[in-house]
């Protein structure tokens, strides 16, 4: 029976920096994956096909270059599935090859198969369809990294033809012309903005009345003003009840009694941990009813040796923050050192426009009564913003009051994913106002709404202060 001084369950984003840091820390380490690539969901179904696929649908639709050339700009004239495909088993294919390799040169041993607890310290692995009986592995400690999979309720008909999940939704046979989309979160409304460049008459039905409530609303405000504008009908605070299939159209009811006629409906509402048939509870670990792990803040279970980490412990279940909560995990377990900027981790949602966002929001300065002012910079003021034709476009700044300190960047438009981490590196290293106003950002670029939002804050923090100068 192989001892590991670590094991590791799952080699997505979590999975892969888990197992690659305690290598590095000299410790031997064996990643288990169920699947016949590792990567997990986030390149099989996930992070990198839905990103793929957004680039692709962005290039053949020309979207990105109708605020030069028009509307009707387009890069080929009928787009088929096979096109945006095509591109995304390309990148995975390639992705996967690159993890396998990180993994190897790392000297972590792959396992394949399905990991299950026989108790705190053994692990049963079965391979599907294999005819030897289930490999066993010991080890010190154990890492879960499962990651997560579509909830899928009941009440709808899913078919992989008319009716998908984010599991399946690369298996359509071809563009539709409407779609419903039940599910306004994350992976929802990014969906709805890449069919609906695909000029997909696309309706969300959200069941809460506000859409990502962890994101600026000035910045939600933009985007869905952008994507109503594009023809994207919104359903807040509705609940889908029922869905069915008639007469070759999904039919789905509202609990308020609204029927939503389109060609085909994705269910985006929500993920389950992937835990299923783990045997957790031989352990002691009972995983919540969307199967979810409950962990600490170092991201231990009640098991003080084994960890969870990424999808399957639910928000913000995103790649960035599940390989840097893998990482945290692993050196806590194996008492090293731990330096951790949480605060500062950046979200990057691939809506269209894109969003990206780090540090506190209005919302959050105010219910702590923070004094702060917004500094605001819009795409169009750049040259760099005419070039490219991004006319969306805003960069938001969030400054203390009194020290000037840079407290939040909010972005939405062409690169946001990219342009945040120039504030977040500017808040890791406590940095104020001033160092963007005298930094100099080359020209032109989307970069200088650094400079032009800091002088906005600064205006409007000196004029307050000759306010207060001339009150007193």
């Amino acid at each position: 029976m192989p001892h590991y001084d670590v094991a590791v369950i799952g080699t997505g984003p979590a999975g892969q920096k888990a197992s690659i840091q305690a290598a590095k820390l000299g410790r031997s380490v064996v990643a288990i994956e169920r699947s016949a690539d590792v990567g997990g969901g986030a390149l099989s179904t996930g992070t990198i096909p839905s990103k793929t696929l957004r680039e692709a649908v962005l290039y053949l639709t020309g979207f990105r270059q109708r605020g030069l050339y028009g509307v009707s700009y387009q890069v080929k004239e009928r787009i088929a599935i096979t096109d945006l495909v095509y591109r995304v088993n390309h990148v995975i294919r390639e992705q996967v090859a690159v993890v396998e390799s990180q993994l190897r040169r790392n000297n972590v041993d792959i396992v394949r198969g399905n990991a299950s607890f026989v108790d705190e310290h053994t692990i049963s692995i079965e391979t599907k369809g294999a005819d030897e009986p289930p490999e066993r592995i010991t080890a010190d400690v154990f890492v879960i990294c499962a990651g997560s999979e579509p909830f899928r309720p009941p009440q709808i008909p899913f078919d992989g033809k008319r009716i998908f999940d984010t599991d399946n939704i690369f298996q359509m046979g071809e563009i539709p012309r409407t779609m419903t989309i039940v599910g306004g979160g994350v992976i929802g409304i990014e969906y709805a903005g890449m069919f609906s460049a695909l000029e997909v008459r696309v309706t969300v039905v959200e069941k809460q009345d506000q859409l990502l409530g962890f994101v600026d609303p000035e910045i939600i405000d933009a985007l869905v003003y952008h994507m109503r504008d594009r023809g994207v009908v919104f359903r807040l605070g509705e609940d889908v009840c029922n869905v069915s299939v008639t007469d070759g159209s999904v039919v789905s009811t509202t609990a308020s009694n609204k029927t939503i006629v389109t060609e085909s409906l994705l269910y985006t509402a929500g993920r389950q941990g992937a835990t299923a048939g783990m045997e957790l509870e031989v352990i002691g670990i009972e995983p919540t009813p969307r199967g979810q792990i409950l962990v600490n803040d170092d991201y231990q279970t009640v098991v003080p040796h084994i960890y969870a980490a990424g999808d399957v412990i639910g928000f913000p279940a995103l790649a960035a923050t599940s390989m840097e909560q893998g990482r945290i995990a692993v050196r806590h377990a194996l008492g090293e050192p731990v330096t951790r900027q949480e605060d500062l981790l950046p979200y990057g949602i691939y809506t269209v426009p894109e969003i990206s966002i780090v540090g506190k929001t209005e919302r959050e300065l105010t219910a702590d009564a923070v004094p702060y002012e917004a500094g605001i910079a819009k795409y169009a003021e750049t040259a760099r913003g005419q070039i490219v034709g991004d006319n969306v476009g805003r960069l938001k700044l969030l400054v203390h009051a009194e020290s000037r300190e840079l407290l939040g960047v909010h972005i939405i438009g062409e690169g946001a994913t990219e342009l945040v981490h120039i504030g977040q590196m500017v808040m890791a290293m406590g940095g104020t106002l001033d160092v963007l106003i005298n930094n100099v950002f080359n020209y032109p670029t989307l970069a200088e709404c650094y400079k032009i939002a800091a002088l906005d804050a600064f205006n409007k923090l000196s004029a307050q202060t000759r306010r207060d100068t001339e009150a007193a």
